[in-house]
C-alpha cells in the first residue's frame, strides 16, 4: 500500500515559485529584508522542488502591509453621478437660503410702515442659472 504524501512533499510549479518570488519583492518594500536576503531566497525558491523547501523560505517573514492603493489619475473628470449629486446639492441650498429669504422678506413687509424692497427677487439669478445647467442636460442621466 502507498502512503499518501504530506503536502510538504508535493512538487511545486513555476506560478508557485513566482508567488513566492513576489511575496519576497513585497517583504523588501515593506523593508523586512534587505537586497542581499532577497537575492538568496530568490535563489532558494527557484531552486525549491518541494512545498515545503518553499515554506521554509518565508517562514520567518510576517505577512507584509498590503500594498498602497494606487493614487487616482490626473485629471480624473467627473461622472455623470458626480454631476447629479452636485447639481441636487446646489438645488437644496438655492432653495433653502430662498425660502428664507422669502420667509423674513414677508416677515419685514408685515410689520414695516411702508414699503419695503423686495430683495428676495435677486435670488431668482442662481435659481434661473441652475434651471439653465439643468436644462442644458448638467446632472440629468443620459438617456
Amino acid at each position: 500500500m502507498i502512503e499518501p504524501l504530506h503536502p510538504d512533499q508535493l512538487r511545486v510549479s513555476d506560478p508557485e515559485r513566482a508567488a513566492v518570488q513576489e511575496r519576497l519583492r513585497r517583504a523588501v518594500g515593506a523593508g523586512q529584508l534587505d537586497l542581499d536576503e532577497f537575492d538568496t531566497r530568490v535563489r532558494s525558491v527557484w531552486a525549491s522542488r518541494t512545498r515545503g523547501e518553499l515554506a521554509r523560505v518565508t517562514r520567518d517573514l510576517p505577512e507584509p502591509p498590503p500594498d498602497p492603493p494606487p493614487p487616482p489619475p490626473p485629471g480624473r473628470r467627473f461622472s455623470d453621478d458626480d454631476a447629479g449629486t452636485t447639481m441636487r446639492v446646489l438645488a437644496i441650498v438655492w432653495a433653502s437660503i430662498a425660502t428664507v429669504n422669502l420667509v423674513v422678506w414677508g416677515l419685514v413687509s408685515v410689520t414695516a410702515d411702508g414699503d419695503v424692497y423686495p430683495w428676495p427677487i435677486w435670488l431668482s439669478v442662481p435659481g434661473a442659472v441652475l434651471l439653465v445647467l439643468y436644462a442644458a442636460g448638467v446632472g440629468r442621466p443620459r438617456r
